[in-house]
């Protein structure tokens, strides 16, 4: 009985602990989010704008905070990166060209992760805040080819003077991951069934290496990214796309003398010079004078200022991530999109609306209600276009009506085609975990989706010709918008993802160009003066109490995928799990890998 009382006293201490470390971890992060949302950030009176783009991360919209980046046990989020919308960042340039307190750009691009497209853009805005006679400097210290594209456009690009930097401009790359024969060995049968010899979504699963026409889709656009960037990087350098692709070729930058000699950087400092040469820039005689304002606080105090009440708006209605079913506030939910699509057709206030796409599709259920919503509200007000780093499958499915589409040149976009995939699990079953299954069905075919046996040939027929009536209504509903003969949908559909620039000379967009000037063109068609509307965003981004209630609310389930983290397999983990999470006999359009660039 003494047992029994010491175990019953054991576990009311452990509850009453549990109890206490949960309260004081959900008061932590509460005080937090009141912390962050009242505090008000103090900009210095003048001087240097630091974007430091190991500090943020650039995404389609600003966010309030995360809930992750908090300690349980403190306010502090010292070392997250704040993540800062992509409009928001350019409407910060532009403020600052004019704003007397900014005397110039310290960019230090070194440890940056984003797309490419959404460099293109930030690059574009640093080089017109250039043009307002501010200068731009950049360092670096380990240049990547990401991080040297957006240092290229400083007026001065200086580096450090020791050795041992890391230097990595070494051009652009991608892995394509095949998994056959790993699933042979575990017995797993995957059923591909889809539309579009270039669609190579679920490929990885039934091959062992890349089928011809996928390796040809992927050399196709790392050729015509490289082209983009490099025709950028030797305009603002002043060097010759061949004399930079020779360096890059024969391994000639490896050293910091390296990158001077071959006209990258224009002067080596070590740490102190450096500051120095800052503090001169600035022109101030004392280090402790030349007072840098970190960009992630300028944006929020620009934009915070921006006052819209009242105001006729053009709407940017943000399509950023997967396309989902349901009602989910992560990606693009068809439901809740719908219903957000139909607020803003409904708002008297918006008189023009961009469509923001940065997604490489996913269900086509989804993908059909909000190109009904959309369809709907186009009638009504002007709806044009912008793309991201994606707008492909679902992603174009969604836009290819809207009046007019701008495109970055790195943009991926197309991959007009449709696949459902069906894993057979019956030889894991027997050979490898030895389990027995017997089916009792009603019909011939009622365990059809069971995933423990393979689909004989009337079910994979039965699959085929609902790929081919989904496939026929894409090409299509593509027709109709971009107003081309079916045929030639066809003939540059077939699952094919294509760049911007490719895209734009088969007719797949109609402009090159940024969200900004995406607005600019919904605003003229709305009758607007330039500066008479104010920019409204859709959907509202989670504010960080509504992200911590919404952590509290839902089940914390483990993610299988995270082992990939740090691995060369990473990249394909958003595309795999996407599939993994799909429902037996769901159809599909989407793309099936993401590029970002580091």
């Amino acid at each position: 009985m003494k047992d029994f009382w010491k175990m019953l006293l054991a576990v009311i201490c452990g509850l009453l602990i549990m109890s206490l470390l949960t309260f004081m971890f959900i008061a932590s992060m509460i005080g937090a989010a009141s912390a962050g949302s009242g505090s008000k950030t103090v900009l210095p009176r003048e001087g240097v704008l630091d974007i430091d783009m190991s500090k943020i991360v650039l995404a389609e919209q600003s966010s309030e905070g995360n809930i992750s980046s908090f300690s349980p046990m403190s306010f502090s989020k010292e070392g997250q990166p704040s993540i800062v919308g992509l409009h928001d960042a350019i409407e910060a340039l532009k403020t600052a060209a004019d704003d007397p307190s900014v005397k110039y750009i310290l960019l230090r691009a070194d440890g940056l992760s984003s797309g490419t497209a959404t460099l293109q853009e930030f690059r574009g805005a640093l080089a017109a805040f250039r043009s307002s006679g501010k200068p731009v400097i950049a360092y670096t210290e380990s240049p990547s080819t990401g991080s040297y594209y957006l240092d290229s456009v400083a007026d001065k690009v200086f580096m450090t003077a020791d050795h041992g930097s890391n230097a990595m401009l070494l051009g652009l790359s991608g892995r394509l991951i095949f998994l056959k024969d790993l699933l042979d060995k575990l017995g797993v049968n995957v059923q591909l069934i889809r539309h579009g010899k270039y669609k190579s979504a679920g490929e990885m699963y039934i091959r062992s290496s890349a089928s011809p026409e996928n390796l040809e889709q992927n050399q196709v656009m790392v050729s015509s990214i490289w082209k983009s960037f490099a025709s950028e990087i030797c305009e603002s350098r002043g060097i010759s796309e061949e004399k930079l692709n020779s360096l890059i070729d024969n391994l000639e930058l490896n050293f910091p003398e390296d990158f001077e000699k071959a006209g990258l950087v224009d002067a080596l400092y070590v740490r102190d010079s450096l500051l120095a040469k800052l503090c001169d820039l600035a022109v101030v005689s004392d280090v402790k004078d030349l007072h840098l304002i970190p960009f992630a606080d300028y944006v929020s105090v620009k934009t915070a200022a921006v006052k819209t009440a009242g105001r006729d708006e053009i709407a940017i209605i943000y399509a950023d991530g997967n396309i989902i079913d349901g009602n989910s506030t992560d990606n693009v939910a068809g439901d809740r999109f719908a219903r957000v699509i139909e607020k803003v057709r409904k708002e008297d206030k918006v008189k023009a609306v961009v469509l923001r796409v940065n997604s490489p599709g996913g269900s086509v259920l989804a993908s059909s209600k909000i190109k009904d919503a959309l369809d709907a509200l186009g009638k009504e007000k002007p709806l044009v276009a912008s793309y991201g780093d994606y707008a492909a499958s679902g992603g174009y499915w969604i836009s290819n009506g809207c009046e007019k589409i701008f495109s970055n040149p790195s943009t991926l976009t197309g991959s007009i085609g449709v696949f459902g995939m069906i894993p057979d699990f019956s030889k894991t079953a027997k050979n490898v975990a030895h389990v027995g299954v017997t089916a009792v069905n009603s019909h011939a075919h009622s365990d059809m989706f069971s995933l423990t046996r393979p689909f004989d040939k009337a079910e994979f027929d039965y699959m085929q010709a609902s790929i081919e009536d989904i496939y026929t209504r894409f090409i299509t509903l593509v027709a109709e918008g971009r107003k081309l003969p079916v045929e030639r949908v066809d003939e540059i559909a077939q699952g094919r993802v294509w760049t911007g620039a490719d895209a734009l000379e088969i007719g797949l967009v109609d402009e090159i160009g940024t969200l900004n000037d995406a607005i600019a063109y919904a605003a003229s068609l709305a009758g607007f003066e330039e500066g008479a509307y104010a920019v409204a965003a859709y959907p509202k981004p989670l504010t960080m109490m509504e992200q911590i209630m919404k952590m509290i609310g839902q089940k914390s389930e483990p993610d299988e995928l995270s082992i990939l983290s740090g691995t060369p397999f990473a990249s394909v983990a958003p595309a795999v799990r996407d599939v993994l999470e799909s429902r037996p006999a769901r159809v599909m359009a989407r793309m099936d890998f993401d590029i970002e660039i580091r």
